[in-house]
């Protein structure tokens, strides 16, 4: 049920030095609603949110909780005031267990052992919401899916008033994303007002009752949502239409670029995390491995990329085995990988754009000189592909920690994808990007399949599996659950074996 106007920003500008983030921007929510905050990467919706949570302070402008006027100069301030946020980039401790983590977001944590006392609520709350996570677990064993998992429980636990989600379910089924709206839901009809910032427009559609679209810092719309739909949203947020359906042509697939025979890996904690998998992806096509975080991808992928050591079986690429080979020899084989997390793994966040460009090539004649790199050369390469790759930076010599997801993520698919991959890699390619760098990168994926690349494909988001993928192989604790041809898959087949319930009858890749 709606009610009073739990927060209100009132013209409130945030300068930087030469970008102007938020400009004059007027912003409410009431409670009792679901309130959707869409915009390009590098828009101004996570400074806005960081100015409501007391991150950042605003340049000008007025900041209202539940009609008082307040300055929010602290994190501790906003929820002191019932304001909670689920970052995009979390805010955990990367040494301390879930459990810890949460403990430490409590006001009543004890200083002794404080995570004792709540491991059983975290796993009830994990059960609840479909937000399955080991309490116990290090951060930094857990995928970024897990992670963002963790995130939501810690929000959830704080029992915030106000609540801003920030792409809460790109780690969830279908049926369990289902499940999470149906529970914010029951929040806001309980009065608690839900800031939800989400990429998919269809989410904005599903779930939310008003919707304020930002472009260059500014509010370009704010309305009902049942008063839009998906393609108008989507003009609004980049000025101009949005190509919606991809250009995904029936191709004769080549020959198997990438075999993996019977594989085993093991996690960081020395569990078996892939068990007996065995698929093959052909030039010319994609593979999609669908599956909620958690069930092997990250370690399936880190086999293949050399990041992480086999147990038992083998990973053949162009017919020669590279089981444990060193990385450089499987890059040198014409391996490209996208990583999941695109900052700690694929970047050198204080080296420049132009240093990570050439992070896999600076051995290779031209952009050497003996010991010596050759930066005329570099530069000029640099340039070349932040032109044709459409990075949005002041300089090649920007350092790459200060550019947004998207041209972070267009960076890495300009150094991994421009020298004619053989075989690509990528997991997540487009988690937590904009409309317009998703559609950007998927393009570019299919035109690296049409060039005779062959593609594995590793994402929780089912829209884009089925859009991009030639086979789809779900994967549940670990195994495969089955293999299906794209444009036969059912998507509630998918989610059961999302699920773990095994496909009846297999296709072979």
């Amino acid at each position: 049920m709606r009610g009073e106007v739990a927060v209100r920003l009132e013209g409130v500008v945030k300068r930087f030095p030469g970008v102007c983030a938020n400009d004059h921007v007027d912003f409410a929510v009431e409670g009792g609603e679901i309130h959707a905050l869409l915009g390009e990467n590098g828009a101004g919706k996570t400074t806005l949110m960081n100015i409501l949570y007391g991150i950042y302070q605003p340049s000008e402008g007025r900041i209202f909780v539940k009609g008082k006027e307040v300055i929010i100069e602290s994190p501790r301030k906003a929820i002191s005031l019932g304001i909670g946020m689920v970052h995009q980039h979390f805010k955990l401790v990367y040494s301390h267990s879930v459990a810890e983590n949460i403990a430490l977001g409590l006001p009543s944590a004890r200083l002794i052992n404080p995570a004792g006392r709540i491991e059983e609520e975290i796993t009830g709350l994990s059960q609840k919401y479909g937000l399955r996570v080991d309490p116990n677990a290090k951060i930094w064993q857990l995928s970024a899916g897990e992670q963002q998992r963790v995130e939501i429980i810690k929000a959830l636990f704080r029992g915030a008033d106000v609540l801003i989600l920030d792409e809460p379910t790109s780690v969830l089924t279908p049926k369990e994303a289902n499940e999470l709206f149906t529970v914010l839901r029951r929040m806001a009809e309980e009065g608690k007002a839900i800031i939800f910032i989400t990429h998919k427009l269809e989410e904005v559609m599903t779930v939310s009752d008003r919707v304020t679209v930002l472009r260059q810092g500014r509010v370009v719309a704010s309305e009902q949502t049942q008063a839009t739909n998906a393609r108008e949203l989507a003009k609004l947020m980049v000025g101009r239409e949005v190509l919606f359906q991809l250009d995904h042509k029936a191709l004769p697939v080549g020959k198997v670029v990438l075999e993996v025979q019977a594989l085993e890996v093991e996690n960081d904690r020395g569990l078996l995390a892939v068990k007996d998998i065995s698929l093959n992806v052909h030039q010319n096509e994609i593979v999609g491995i669908a599956g909620v975080a958690g069930n092997g991808q990250r370690e399936l992928v880190e086999a293949i990329t050399g990041l992480r050591k086999v147990k038992r079986g083998r990973v053949i690429i162009l017919g020669q085995d590279m089981t444990n080979r060193p990385v450089s020899e499987i890059v040198d084989k014409g391996v490209a990988h996208i990583p999941e997390e695109r900052i700690r793994v694929g970047t050198v966040p204080n080296m420049t754009i132009a240093e990570n460009l050439v992070l896999k090539d600076y051995r290779r004649s031209g952009f050497s000189k003996g010991f010596f790199l050759n930066l005329p050369f570099i530069n000029a390469a640099a340039d070349k592909l932040i032109s044709e790759y459409n990075v949005m930076a002041p300089t090649r010599e920007t350092p790459a920690r200060l550019l947004s997801g998207g041209n972070i993520q267009r960076m890495i698919l300009a150094r991994e994808t421009s020298g004619s991959p053989k075989l690509i890699v990528a997991a997540h390619p487009t988690y937590g990007l904009d409309v317009v760098a998703t559609e950007q990168i998927r393009q570019q994926l299919l035109r690296q399949r049409s060039n005779g690349a062959a593609i594995l494909l590793v994402s929780e988001d089912l829209e884009e599996i089925l859009s991009l993928s030639d086979l789809i192989a779900v994967m549940f604790e670990g195994r495969i659950m089955g293999i299906v041809e794209a444009a036969e898959a059912d998507i509630d087949e998918l989610s059961l074996m999302m699920a773990g319930v095994a496909l009846k009858k297999e296709s072979s890749a």
